[in-house]
């Protein structure tokens, strides 16, 4: 006959069991994109139809995403930074450049998304040629868009920039001898108003339709595959020690599905021009931008 005693053995065998569940939670952690541990994605705009069906697309694959909406352009690459998001995707190169100069932040682009040209329009002159010298042409007054208006002031042929401009050109480098018009800067918000004071604005997208415009109705804009344009890529971001992670990987690629670009270019109201940039090509474009700002 055993000596070992059964209320013994039923009290050792809930104690395994016990310490086995709790080693079993200790090593279980949810894996990313699981319901449990959505990916977290800093947007501004998720009232867009086009985040929907992303979601939806994502969902079918297996990956749970939670967008975050935001209003103030600020705090996307804050939160990222601080680990309360896993992405953010609203920003161009030259934003994101400036946040991480500004911050000392090694935020990374992973893929990009699209370019958004930007336009001159006119009330009063059908054509660039139509502007008379001397003209007045508002731009907006902040330093990113006033930057790249200029740089679309001068592929039009209106201002010539000192050193042939850059993403961080002001109206200082605007070289008044070798340029057609003059340049007032204005509020963003303002510079379709200011189309009936002046011989042309440069009106960001977020204004055009706004203003009862259409970007067909643009006397010129940059070109999205030039140079100039290319600080101006918008691009899906992470942290640096995130760039290959694979779940990201894959909602890059939903994102790049027919029907989330045909989304995209709705939104924007077909102004919007899909680029398939490598990860590896923004990071350059990044480094030189933040080079040039340092």
């Amino acid at each position: 006959m055993s000596r070992f005693s059964p209320v013994l053995a039923t009290g050792l065998a809930i104690v395994t069991t016990l310490a086995l569940s709790a080693c079993g939670a200790e090593e279980i952690t949810p894996a990313t994109g699981s319901a449990e541990d959505p990916v977290r994605i800093g947007v501004v705009n998720s009232g867009d139809d086009y985040w929907t069906t992303f979601s939806d697309l994502a969902e079918e694959e297996g990956i749970t995403v939670e967008l975050v909406n935001f209003s103030d352009y600020q705090l996307p690459n804050q939160g990222l930074t601080d680990g309360d998001l896993d992405l953010n995707q609203f920003q161009h190169l030259q934003f994101l450049a400036n946040y991480n100069t500004a911050t000392e932040s090694d935020l990374t682009p992973i893929a990009a998304t699209a370019v958004y040209p930007l336009g001159l329009y006119s009330q009063t002159h059908d054509s660039v040629e139509d502007i008379p010298d001397g003209g007045e042409i508002a731009i907006p007054n902040d330093d990113t868009n006033q930057a790249r208006a200029l740089l679309v002031l001068q592929d039009a042929g209106l201002v010539t920039l000192r050193d042939g401009g850059s993403a961080f050109s002001t109206l200082a480098d605007v070289l008044e001898d070798e340029s057609r018009v003059t340049v007032t800067p204005v509020d963003a918000t303002q510079t379709a108003l200011a189309l009936q004071d002046v011989d042309a604005s440069i009106i960001n997208n977020d204004f055009v339709g706004d203003a009862g415009l259409t970007s067909e109705d643009a006397i010129f804009s940059d070109d999205p595959d030039s140079d100039a344009a290319a600080p101006y890529i918008n691009v899906w971001v992470a942290r640096a020690a995130d760039a290959d992670n694979e779940v990201f990987q894959q909602l890059v690629e939903i994102y790049h599905t027919p029907e989330v670009e045909e989304g995209v270019i709705e939104a924007s109201g077909g102004t919007g021009v899909i680029k398939d940039n490598s990860a590896a090509e923004l990071q350059e474009i990044l480094a030189g931008i933040q080079e040039d700002a340092s």
